[in-house]
């Protein structure tokens, strides 16, 4: 069974939610329906873009 796809705004909008706003992930995580795991590994990924 496949997962998801969310797309990059979306992720983006999550992940600025924890960066800039300094929301928790696992408050964040549970609002949007998505796992803490994938949240860590988005802004991981948005990290590496910036570079």
């Amino acid at each position: 069974m496949k997962g998801i796809r969310y797309t990059d705004e979306f992720k983006f909008e999550a992940v600025k939610q924890i960066t800039e706003r300094g929301h928790d992930v696992a408050d964040v995580a549970q609002r949007l329906g998505v796992s803490t795991k994938s949240l860590y590994k988005w802004r991981h990924e948005i990290e590496l873009q910036k570079r």
